[in-house]
């Protein structure tokens, strides 16, 4: 009998057009050889230029999802997507709380690639209060660090303010993303055990960044499931995002959005 390769869970939102949420997770799962799980949250119509509506899975069904699957499955790593409500965020700690010993991996979902809101504004305290005291780790993107942490955070020093305290504050590491900040390199930083380290790579011009988010935190997920320290797992999926920047695909005018060039209504 062939070896059973590591299990990693992602709960998150189901991206119909296959560049994000479970759908991006499960990809990245395969590439790293890890068996992914998935627990919906919602179901999202979008594109990587619009996202036309939500559906959420009632908070309910969502525990059933949690409870069979870890009930069945000797799960590795957990990562965590679009999780939409504060009802939903409960309804998963309610669950994790008694899995202590998996790695948790957060990305805290709250805005698409195309500005669309994809959290609740009362959700922010319970990602805050209930979840992140779980985490081995989250990942925000500058913008979501900015809601997090309360104060702007538009250059270098200010992210390693912002990732400092979120780490004290929540008890947990932080890979503070920085590629909003628009410069030639992009920098990631991850902020563990009260130390920084600066993870760096020249910005791809061009490349489509829907889904990047999702990525990069389901590589850290499987990474951390194959038996791979916190800071071997977040180098080794900043790298493998970088692969996926440099190929990424494009299909007429979709590309022409991401690069700027076409406006949404001019999309046929």
């Amino acid at each position: 009998m062939p070896l059973s390769p590591p299990v990693v869970l992602t709960i998150a939102g189901s991206d119909c057009s296959g560049g994000a949420g479970l759908q991006a997770d499960l990809k990245t799962f395969q590439y790293f050889g890890v068996y992914g799980l998935t627990a919906v949250t919602c179901v999202v119509a979008e594109t990587p230029v619009i996202v036309r509506s939500v559906h959420a899975v009632p908070p309910a069904i969502l525990q059933d999802q949690l409870r069979v699957l870890l009930e069945a499955f000797p799960v590795a790593a957990i990562k965590t997507g679009m999780l939409f409500s504060k009802a939903h965020i409960v309804a998963v700690t309610e669950i994790l709380s008694g899995y202590p010993g998996i790695p948790l991996v957060i990305d805290p979902v709250m805005i698409a690639s195309t500005g669309d809101p994809l959290l609740e504004e009362n959700a922010i305290a319970a990602y805050k209060e209930r979840l992140f005291p779980l985490a081995t780790i989250i990942t925000p993107n500058l913008d979501e660090a900015e809601v997090l942490w309360g104060g702007a955070v538009r250059d270098e020093p200010a992210m390693e303010r912002a990732a400092a305290e979120l780490s004290a504050r929540h008890g947990c590491a932080v890979l503070l993303k920085g590629g909003h900040l628009g410069l030639p390199e992009c920098g990631d930083l991850l902020w563990d055990d009260g130390l920084p380290e600066w993870l760096r790579a020249p910005r791809i011009e061009g490349a489509a960044s829907h889904g990047t988010g999702c990525t990069l935190s389901a590589a850290i997920a499987a990474l951390l499931a194959q038996g791979q320290d916190l800071h071997e797992a977040v180098a080794g999926a900043k790298e493998y995002l970088g692969e996926t920047l440099r190929h990424s695909l494009a299909w007429g005018g979709i590309a022409a959005l991401n690069q700027g060039t076409l406006r949404a209504g001019e999309l046929s």
